[in-house]
C-alpha cells in the first residue's frame, strides 16, 4: 500500500497469523505488540483501527512514542476520552486525525460549498436519516460488536457517526440536543439499534435525526439542509446500505439527491451522471479512505492541520454522548456538555 511520499512500514494486530498474511502482502513488519511496532523507527504514523474503546489507550500511547495519529471513526467513546487524544497529541507536538472521508464525496463537497457560497441563505433546518440493515450476522463477527463495553455503543457510535460529522459540519456549533434511543429489533445485542434526536444550533437553527440498523433491506442515509431564503440542498451518502458477507455494501453510490438552489435545478441530474459514472470506475468504499489517507500524510510533511483534526471528531463524539445522556436522562442536554 504505496502513496505519494508514504508507505505501509509495520502491521500490528492481535492475531499473528492474519497480521503475517496482510504484512506479507503489502511489503510491511508484521507485530502483535503495540509497543513493539512504536519503536520501529521506520513508523512515523499510524492508523488505529482498533475496537472503539481502545481507540483512547492506543493513540495516547502512540502520541508519547512520537507517533502522529490517524483514528477510525468514532474518534472515542467519550468526551473525556477524546480530551486526553486531544492533551496527549498536543502535548507531544503530532498530528490527530480522525477518519471521516465522506466529507470528500464530491456530492458532499458540493452541499458544503453551497452554504459556504451563501447559496442557501442562512441555514435553517438541517435533517439527518440513515435507515440501513446490521443483521445477527455482523454482530457475530466479533465478540466486542452490539456490546457497550467492547462498542462504546451502537448504531449511533458506529454507523450514524459520520452523518452527525456531516450535519455539523453543515451547520454550525450546537447549543442544545434531546433525543431517544432504543434497542428494538435486535435482541442478541446490548446497545441501541434505533435513535432519534432534535437538535438546536448555535445560530438559531434546528435539526433533526432518525437513524436505525432495522431496515431490511437497508434503504438510505440522507442530510437535506434547508435555508432562510428557500432552497434546499442535501446528499444521499447511503444507498440501501446493508451488511452482506462480512462487507458493508450500497446499492447506489453518493449522489445529491436535492438541490433547488435558483438557477441550478436543472444541474441535480447532470450530477447525478456523473457520480454514477465515477462509481462505476471507483471503488467508492477504499477510494476515499485513500484521499484522506494521503491528506493526513500531506498533513505531517506540511505541518498543517489533517483534513479532519482530533477536535472536529470530538465534536461528534460530543453529540452522541449529549444523546446518550438526553435519552437516558429524560432531559434537554445543553451544550458544551459538562462533567
Amino acid at each position: 500500500m504505496n502513496l505519494p511520499g508514504a508507505r505501509l512500514a509495520a502491521v500490528c494486530g492481535r492475531n499473528e497469523a492474519r497480521t503475517a498474511a496482510f504484512a506479507a502482502e503489502y511489503g510491511a513488519r508484521p507485530y502483535t505488540d503495540l509497543a513493539a511496532a512504536l519503536n520501529n523507527p521506520e513508523v512515523q504514523a499510524v492508523i488505529l483501527c482498533t475496537p472503539h474503546p481502545l481507540h483512547a489507550q492506543d493513540a495516547v500511547q502512540a502520541a508519547r512514542a512520537g507517533k502522529h495519529i490517524l483514528v477510525e471513526k468514532p474518534l472515542a467513546v467519550s468526551l473525556g476520552d477524546a480530551d486526553r487524544m486531544i492533551a496527549a497529541a498536543r502535548e507531544a507536538g503530532v498530528k490527530l486525525g480522525v477518519v471521516s472521508q465522506r466529507r470528500l464525496y464530491e456530492p458532499v463537497q458540493r452541499v458544503k460549498a453551497a452554504i459556504l457560497a451563501g447559496k442557501v441563505g442562512r441555514p435553517m433546518l438541517g435533517t439527518l436519516s440513515l435507515l440501513g440493515w446490521r443483521g445477527p450476522e455482523y454482530y457475530a463477527m466479533d465478540a466486542w460488536r452490539g456490546t457497550w463495553a467492547g462498542e462504546g455503543g451502537g448504531v449511533l457510535v458506529n454507523q450514524a457517526v459520520h452523518g452527525l460529522d456531516l450535519l455539523q459540519w453543515f451547520m454550525g456549533p450546537l447549543v442544545e440536543v434531546s433525543g431517544a434511543w432504543a434497542n428494538l429489533n435486535h435482541p442478541g445485542i446490548e446497545v441501541e439499534d434505533t435513535a432519534v434526536a432534535t437538535l438546536r444550533f448555535a445560530g438559531g437553527a434546528l435539526g433533526s435525526v432518525v437513524v436505525s440498523n432495522s431496515q431490511n433491506p437497508g434503504l438510505w442515509g440522507r442530510i437535506h439542509v434547508h435555508g432562510e431564503n428557500g432552497a434546499s440542498v442535501g446528499v444521499q451518502t447511503d444507498g440501501g446500505s446493508s451488511f452482506v458477507a462480512g462487507v458493508t455494501q450500497a446499492v447506489e453510490p453518493p449522489v445529491n439527491d436535492l438541490w433547488t438552489v435558483p438557477g441550478e435545478a436543472h444541474l441535480l441530474p447532470i450530477w447525478q451522471a456523473e457520480d454514477r459514472e465515477r462509481a462505476t470506475r471507483l471503488d467508492v468504499m477504499t477510494h476515499y479512505h485513500r484521499l484522506q489517507i494521503e491528506d493526513f500524510a500531506a498533513a505531517i510533511r506540511g505541518d498543517r492541520e489533517p483534513l479532519v483534526p482530533g477536535e472536529e471528531g470530538r465534536r461528534t463524539v460530543e453529540l452522541i454522548e449529549a444523546i446518550y445522556r438526553a435519552g437516558r436522562e429524560h432531559r434537554v442536554v445543553p451544550l458544551p456538555l459538562g462533567g
